[in-house]
């Protein structure tokens, strides 16, 4: 007779046994826990919910949840980002995401994308409410965009976030040119457009912080255009 209750508690993978996946979040762990927070208070105070969070997903060993792999016409370039990485200081993460890259959901996020930026954006959510990981308290995940890349202006109601570089050289509002190994941080509500190099692609590891209601439903838009004065 067949142990019914058996083969299905066989068949639920599990986080702590899905070495791939456990690893790529030891890795982003990693960046959260050792690396610097450039004298910054609020930076120290994100990087600290991020790391307690994902710890205590970690430790819950959550239950893996399917989702379908799915490509976007920038996952062309994924290679390219991720053969960057390796040949950086962020040769951990890139070496661990190329173990789980034939899985990843690549998405939009936006209910309306210009055919411009379809071409060159796409996100996928590692961990969170929409994750292969789940979680109701974090999210994080990858966003990758193509050279020469503008991605408009835009903010995050209620989430605060963090960009990490892995790969690709790139600028938020202007302000600066970051390398892999920066961490970028907004606070909820902050509005931020990013351009890229026009060489090479960027690839950047996103943490999001907020509530579990919110995180649920990011309902993200893009800032229209300010009108020249």
């Amino acid at each position: 007779m067949t142990d019914l209750s058996t083969d299905t508690l066989s068949s639920v993978q599990r986080l702590h046994s899905s070495p791939d996946w456990l690893y790529l979040l030891r890795e982003i762990d990693a960046l959260y826990r050792f690396g610097s927070d450039g004298g910054s208070g609020p930076i120290r105070s994100h990087r600290k919910r991020v790391r307690d969070r994902l710890s205590a997903a970690m430790t819950q060993n959550p239950e893996l949840r399917h989702r379908s792999a799915l490509t976007k016409p920038v996952t062309a370039h994924f290679p390219r980002a991720l053969d960057l990485g390796e040949r950086s200081t962020m040769q951990g993460i890139a070496r661990a995401l190329r173990e789980v890259k034939d899985a990843l959901t690549w998405e939009y996020g936006y209910e309306k994308v210009t055919k411009s930026l379809s071409q060159k954006y796409a996100y996928c959510e590692i961990l969170g409410p929409q994750g292969p990981v789940q979680c109701d308290t974090l999210i994080l995940g990858f966003v990758l965009f193509a050279p020469n890349t503008t991605y408009p202006q835009h903010s995050h109601q209620d989430i605060e976030e963090s960009y990490v570089s892995v790969a690709g050289a790139w600028s938020e509002n202007n302000s600066a040119v970051y390398a892999p190994g920066s961490l970028i941080y907004n606070r909820a509500g902050d509005e931020h457009r990013i351009t890229t190099g026009d060489r090479d692609p960027c690839l950047l590891a996103y943490a999001w912080v907020g509530p579990a209601e919110r995180l649920a439903s990011p309902q993200m838009k893009l800032t229209a255009p300010r009108k020249a004065k």
